[in-house]
């Protein structure tokens, strides 16, 4: 079931700003088990149980992907990076370019080895890089039904890899949003010690704002990110794919409340729920609650995270959808 949860949300494009494709299929998703409100913003929030504002769980449900800036009169496209991209990533892609008309294939093209006289291999900066859909011209390229702020995303491979692991782009934070998804159903028919939040927000790969309009108009006690843990390297120590649920107890945007990361581990013991605790880089929409609430970011680890192979474990994804749950009825 989680893999083709997984498949189907990280198959829908919608990078920061651009997110009502995803908005749409989580409210298919939810609609059946419990209300949604979708706010000024564009978060879409359904809330349990009753009385004051005890948490709020959050996934974010923007990519990264490239923002279509112009229409060359040879008909390619120049675009700008929404989001943390390594411009490694972009030379030689596929894509697909996403216009009010549906999709169109493109591709960022490359220079030929046999062409590449001065021998050099250095990385392209993305400033210098243009986005070819087969058109000729301006013309062609509008007719096309390409406008200047269209948008363009990775093209989705999905894999399962031997069994235990999902690899595609998007996976941050479309995890987060199965995670979210899948703990609503299971909670929606139980009584909660107060009331919960769970908001898909928007806009985190630029700046958390979907989480900043947040934090202006709710205080609850407990905010939690659900969001992905870079792994793995010499900063995330032993933390790896297979282990867990993992307490993201520091990153560049926030030391996270200790306090709080206690709790959880105390949750998940007594529940028996595999949990590792790490460091990684980055940040996440818990952090800008950090003046008003305890707060703590959930994660998977997630290798070769902003790329289009990012690579989760099942079992770590089944055992964060077990630990919130617990988190909701214990906390």
């Amino acid at each position: 079931m989680l893999i083709g949860e997984l498949r189907e949300m990280t198959s829908v494009p919608g990078i920061s700003g651009y997110e009502e494709k995803v908005r749409e299929k989580i409210a298919e998703w939810v609609e059946p088990y419990a209300d949604y409100t979708i706010d000024a913003i564009g978060n879409l929030l359904v809330e349990l149980g009753e009385g004051e504002l005890k948490g709020i769980f959050m996934a974010h449900m923007d990519e990264i992907g490239l923002l279509i800036t112009g229409i060359r009169q040879d008909g390619k496209l120049t675009f700008r990076k929404i989001g943390g991209i390594d411009d490694r990533l972009l030379y030689g892609r596929h894509l697909d370019v996403v216009t009010e008309n549906g999709k169109l294939d493109g591709v960022i093209g490359v220079l030929p080895v046999h062409l590449n006289l001065e021998r050099k291999f250095d990385t392209v900066p993305w400033s210098k890089l243009v986005i070819d859909i087969g058109a000729e011209s301006r013309e062609e390229a509008e007719k096309l039904g390409v406008k200047v702020l269209d948008y363009a995303v990775f093209k989705k491979h999905f894999a399962v890899l031997n069994g235990r692991y999902v690899s595609t782009r998007s996976l941050d934070d479309r995890f987060g949003v199965v995670a979210l998804v899948e703990a609503i159903k299971d909670l929606v028919d139980h009584d909660l010690d107060g009331r919960w939040m769970f908001a898909f927000t928007v806009q985190e790969e630029i700046g958390l704002k979907g989480a900043r309009f947040l934090a202006e108009r709710y205080s609850p006690k407990y905010a939690f990110a659900i969001d992905s843990f870079a792994c793995c390297g010499d900063l995330t120590g032993d933390v790896k794919l297979g282990g867990g649920a993992v307490i993201r107890a520091v990153d560049s945007s926030a030391i996270y409340t200790r306090a709080l990361a206690r709790k959880v581990a105390e949750i998940a013991q007594r529940n028996e729920i595999p949990l590792q605790v790490g460091v990684t880089g980055g940040g996440t929409d818990a952090s800008v609650f950090q003046h008003k609430s305890e707060v703590l970011a959930l994660s998977v680890p997630i290798k070769y995270l902003h790329s289009e192979v990012e690579m989760l474990h099942l079992g770590d994804l089944k055992t964060l959808i077990k630990l919130i749950e617990a988190i909701a009825f214990e906390l």
